[in-house]
């Protein structure tokens, strides 16, 4: 799923194309991707581009007579950019915005639509997909211990939610994980003073530095690999692949459709987290350290 980097270029493309342009046509490809019903999604056409905002991992478009159209692209959600009247793809096509310059289109490479379309009017009804959590790079460290520690969650828990934090999801949470030398699996009730500090610095360092490599790859076009497997990551998507620090095994933890990645010797001194599935099938076989492994 897009996160703060991605999608804060993608917000950052979108916004140098079509502010202060019309809305010439608006084409829907799937009609599941529209979630809401007033006002239609029709409406749109005929307006002018006014804002286009980032709220968590969501965009939104704002127009003329403040109607907003809040995207949602989850897990297998992208966007393009197109001749103007480009064709909707017929696997993958979700929804197209025609502008004079250009087409918007949405699709997803997904067998389940989950991506979504939603229309509403106002700042009151804009302000409801705020889910609470505090932007990650806009607080102080104090602010910032204060939300991850609110509650007793695992780190990954209470990074990835984002009624605590805004736009940090399952990649760039092992990014900065391993950038903090922290284990995911540590509840946030025993973080040292130190362990706090160095996660607060690696947040704003990773999720920075993304952003800014992001934007370095798009170079003015428009972003055409959003991925959350990237070159250059330390741990996210290198399970079995040497630690760029020690050169150790990256490790992972599976959980439902989801797996958290790790360095075994950067972030938990040497011991195996136990995988919920393999763990239990290897029982007493199971390596309990990366020299064990």
């Amino acid at each position: 799923m897009p996160e703060l980097p991605d999608v804060t270029v993608y917000v950052e493309c979108i916004a140098a194309r079509v502010l202060d342009r019309k809305i010439e046509r608006v084409r829907i490809g799937s009609p599941f991707v529209v979630r809401s019903v007033d006002p239609p999604i029709y409406e749109l056409e005929g307006r002018t581009v006014r804002a286009v905002r980032r709220i968590g991992k969501r965009i939104a478009i704002g127009v003329d007579g403040g109607l907003w159209a809040v995207i949602h692209l989850m897990i297998a959600g992208r966007f393009r950019w197109l001749k103007p009247g480009a064709k909707i793809p017929a696997r993958f096509g979700l929804a197209a915005f025609d502008f004079g310059n250009g087409s918007l289109l949405l699709t997803e490479a997904a067998t389940q639509r989950r991506a979504s379309i939603t229309l509403v009017r106002g700042e009151p009804a804009l302000a409801e997909f705020n889910r609470g959590g505090v932007e990650p790079l806009e607080v102080d460290e104090r602010t910032f211990a204060a939300r991850l520690t609110a509650g007793n969650h695992t780190l990954k828990r209470a990074l990835t939610d984002p009624a605590t934090f805004s736009g940090i999801g399952n990649a760039y949470s092992d990014e900065i994980f391993h950038r903090a030398r922290i284990s995911p699996i540590k509840l946030t009730s025993r973080l040292a003073p130190e362990e706090i500090t160095r996660l607060h610095r690696a947040t704003r360092e990773v999720l920075t530095e993304w952003t800014e490599r992001l934007r370095e790859e798009t170079g003015g076009e428009f972003p055409a690999k959003v991925t959350a497997f990237r070159d250059g990551m330390a741990v996210h998507g290198r399970f079995g692949k040497p630690c760029p620090v020690c050169g150790s095994p990256v490790q992972r933890i599976r959980y439902a459709s989801n797996e958290t990645n790790y360095c075994a010797r950067c972030q938990t001194e040497g011991r195996l987290l136990a995988d919920r599935s393999l763990s239990r099938l290897l029982k007493k076989d199971w390596p309990h350290s990366i020299d064990d492994l």
